[in-house]
């Protein structure tokens, strides 16, 4: 209990800004469609949010280095704020896409910054705790986000006002914590081509989690529109996939450290293109079962950046682990800054269905690449199952430690 006491600032802060940059995305989609965006300019948004999430994962270890946690935490939150605030000063996607950058930029810098303020406050008898409630409060809080649609209006000021007072408020617990800032952490080396030469496997699962995800949750919006979804209906839709996710987690876990992660993800490829295809079969089937469908996409597409992960892990050692995460992360900002623009101009071309084919062309594809792999060398088991956030390039060094135990 005293150690979550010691960081409730810090949750605090993550649980707010969740809420403000887990929201945005859901709203731009809908208030660009009231505004007659094209899906195109729509999912534009939403890859121009990984550009920025990229620059940020990038550069705020660097920053940090040079002007301290609280005061880059601040300029990140700031950058957030004004991309809000700017939305319904100037209705115009390219601008909306310039914002988005901010926005993204401030999501990447902000969990940088407290997931190495964690990194320097934990031991190895508390690093589990720490990153349970870590987990639960961001997957809490990324819930909440996707239900603060049903009552936000679209296109309107009041709405972007509301997300960006939430993410000013982010400021507050960590500016004001007592708790003294730690000692900057080295910035992670980027070498994208570290997991390459580990698992090729690994990158190929973190690229199809990223088109995935980035598609569904950046697009999604659109597609709950086009089947017949109110506002209020794409909140709960949205919701359910992330509910799927996170109940997927542990057992999915407990089967990846049971069995050979290759064998799992592929099942989970082939889990996931089956719920696809229910996705699609249940579209003029009633809300409930537009739902269910979600909550099934959710279930299996969630977990596979997490299994990807521990299997890069699996044939990398410790003093690898860190530039091995960033360089995994660098290869799904890369998967989920061209997913959802690409996921809307199918759309545009052969109707909502066309997201979730082109989902499944790309897990068919992973499937034939993971039985390649299998033939290609044995399993190694090293390392535990982590669940992995994708928040920053430094997220390697609280999971590192855990992937150790029970080597």
């Amino acid at each position: 209990m005293r150690l979550i006491i010691s960081f409730s600032a810090l949750f605090l802060s993550i649980l707010l800004l969740q809420l403000s940059s887990g929201g945005v995305s859901p709203l731009d989609a809908l208030s660009g469609l009231s505004l007659g965006f094209s899906t195109a300019e729509i999912g534009a948004l939403g890859s121009s949010h990984f550009i920025g999430f990229f620059i940020g994962c990038w550069w705020a270890p660097r920053l940090m280095g040079t002007i301290g946690h609280s005061r880059a935490f601040a300029a990140f939150t700031a950058a957030g704020a004004i991309g809000l605030l700017a939305h319904m000063l100037l209705i115009n996607p390219t601008a909306w896409a310039i914002m988005r950058v901010a926005t993204g930029l401030c999501v990447a810098g902000c969990y940088t910054v407290i997931e190495a303020w964690i990194q320097a406050k934990v031991t190895n008898e508390t690093r589990g705790r720490a990153m349970g409630t870590y987990r639960v409060v961001d997957m809490s809080a990324s819930l909440l986000a996707q239900l603060l649609i049903g009552v936000l209006e679209p296109a309107s000021y009041v709405s972007y006002n509301f997300l960006a007072i939430l993410c000013c408020a982010a400021l507050l617990p960590l500016t004001l914590t007592r708790v003294a800032q730690p000692e900057t952490p080295a910035a992670p080396r980027l070498r994208p081509l570290l997991p390459l030469s580990r698992s090729p496997l690994a990158v190929a699962g973190v690229l199809v989690a990223a088109l995935s995800s980035a598609s569904f949750r950046m697009v999604g919006p659109v597609y709950g529109r086009a089947v017949g979804l109110s506002t209020d209906q794409i909140a709960t839709f949205l919701a359910a996939f992330v509910l799927g996710g996170a109940l997927a987690q542990y057992p999915i876990g407990w089967i990846a450290d049971k069995f050979d992660r290759r064998a799992v993800l592929i099942w989970l490829s082939v889990a996931t293109i089956a719920a696809a295809a229910v996705t699609i079969l249940m579209q003029q089937n009633g809300t409930w079962a537009v739902m269910g469908a979600a909550f099934l996409f959710g279930l299996t597409s969630f977990p596979i950046y997490s299994v990807a992960v521990a299997h890069a892990h699996d044939f990398t050692e410790t003093s690898e682990r860190v530039e091995l995460s960033a360089a995994l992360m660098f290869y799904f900002a890369l998967g989920a800054i061209a997913a959802p623009y690409s996921a809307s101009v199918l759309i545009d071309a052969y109707g909502p269905a066309a997201m979730f084919t082109m989902i499944s062309l790309a897990h068919a594809l992973l499937i034939v690449f993971g039985l390649w792999r299998m033939r290609a060398r044995p399993a190694e088991r090293r390392t535990r199952y982590v669940y992995s956030p994708r928040t920053s390039f430094l997220i390697g060094r609280l999971t590192g430690r855990q992937r150790d135990r029970d080597r």
